[in-house]
């Protein structure tokens, strides 16, 4: 895998052609949830035509927005990405399939309790921090392999796997490192000897670090800049 696109090379002019060439370096199983914080609507219908069906946004209200100009497209998953406040999982839950920032066992107890008259659980990730970073929310390890047993009694949700957010600034083989430490404590959950849960997506990787996640297993990446260009200030 290229790690090309990275740079943001000025020849990709479109949303479309940025798509098709991120598809092109990504294996078919890798899926694409376009970050579309502060992204017009006019910009997310250009990747619904490139193919893009799967949206993240970390902004209730924002969400709710686009979600309403964009009703014409009925085949549009959207995943919760940013910190959810426990007074707001209820209007999470009933605007979003996925809520992939779920970093906490009172919030996941919340969602839980909400869900329980619900027809379908909601997919849900579980944020995990691993490197220190004032700015992120998310289990530390340890902290998730001990709440284990209480995660089991959630009935009402599907845990899918695991998501992270690595800190700025970090190097090559430091995001290389966390993402496979992140690979590994999503393998010794799954395979726990009393209290495993069955996880199969790993959510990690964003537009500068997507091939190393890649590389450690995600199944999820959340490319943003470089499908829609950089965000205004």
């Amino acid at each position: 895998m290229t790690h090309s696109l990275i740079a943001e090379p000025p020849n990709f002019a479109s949303v479309r052609e940025r798509v098709a060439h991120l598809r092109q370096e990504i294996p078919p199983h890798v899926r694409i949830v376009a970050v579309t914080k502060t992204v017009s609507v006019e910009l997310m219908r250009e990747a619904y035509a490139a193919g893009i069906r799967d949206f993240g946004e970390n902004r209730l209200q924002e969400a709710i927005a686009k979600q309403a100009a964009l009703a014409d497209l009925p085949d549009l998953t959207w995943h919760f990405i940013g910190h959810l406040q426990r007074n707001k999982a209820k209007q999470a839950l009933t605007h979003f399939q996925w809520i992939q920032s779920v970093d906490s066992l009172a919030l996941a107890q919340r969602l839980n309790d909400l869900a329980a008259n619900l027809t379908a659980p909601p997919k849900i990730c579980l944020q995990v921090k691993l490197r220190p970073d004032p700015s992120k929310f998310g289990w530390t390890p340890e902290d998730l392999l001990e709440r284990l047993p209480e995660l089991q009694k959630l009935s009402h949700l599907s845990i899918q796997g695991l998501m992270t957010i690595l800190p700025l600034h970090l190097s090559a083989s430091e995001q290389q490192q966390a993402f496979q430490e992140t690979h590994a404590l999503a393998q010794q959950i799954h395979q726990h000897a009393t209290t495993p849960l069955p996880l199969t997506e790993l959510s990690m990787g964003m537009s500068g670090d997507y091939p190393f996640a890649i590389e450690a297993g995600a199944t999820i990446i959340r490319p943003g800049r470089i499908l829609f260009g950089s965000r205004p200030t």
